[in-house]
């Protein structure tokens, strides 16, 4: 009788392990898709007035947006010819000041990156998209960019990366 209850037990918990393998944690509705590729993003920022050229924030870009999509699926990273494609390009990033002091001076700086995406589902046309995404960290006025950069491009990458995600992937 121990024995009988012990393999219904075994049984039970193997049918509820595989049962969560279409389950994942990060609601992605990835179809049939087993592979994704991400295109170098090219930075074009210094085409849009008041932008500048941040050197490897390119590199930085495209290799945050792989991670996400490699940490938050099953889909394998290939680079060409991926069932998922994303590519396109940095067509912002500028430092604006946001408010200022009794003498007029700026107490605060907003540094806003923007990025063009286009996204191809081979498994799923009609999901197919090209969108601006965009955000931005404030900081203050006594503070140097390059100071705050890893902090700045940490911030903005994960939540343009993540909007990127729920965009292409999240089926909200």
């Amino acid at each position: 009788m121990g024995k009988r209850i012990l393999r219904m037990g075994f049984l039970f918990v193997l049918l509820e392990l595989g049962g969560c393998g279409a389950y994942n944690f990060s609601g992605a509705d990835i179809g049939t898709a087993e592979s994704f590729q991400v295109n170098f993003f090219q930075n074009y920022a210094d085409q849009s007035p008041g932008s500048v050229i941040v050197p490897s924030l390119d590199r930085d870009f495209t290799l945050a947006l792989q991670d996400l999509i490699n940490n938050l699926t099953s889909l394998s990273l290939t680079g060409s010819d991926g069932d998922l494609l994303y590519e396109g390009e940095i067509v912002e990033y500028r430092v604006t000041p946001m408010t200022a002091t009794s003498d007029q001076l700026a107490a605060q700086n907003r540094l806003t990156m923007s990025v063009n995406v286009r996204f191809f589902n081979k498994t799923k046309e009609d999901a197919d998209f090209e969108k601006r995404f965009s955000f931005f960290f404030d900081f203050d006025d006594g503070e140097d960019l390059t100071s705050i950069q890893a902090e700045a491009h940490e911030e903005i990458f994960d939540r343009i990366t993540q909007d990127i995600f729920n965009a292409s992937l999240g089926n909200w």
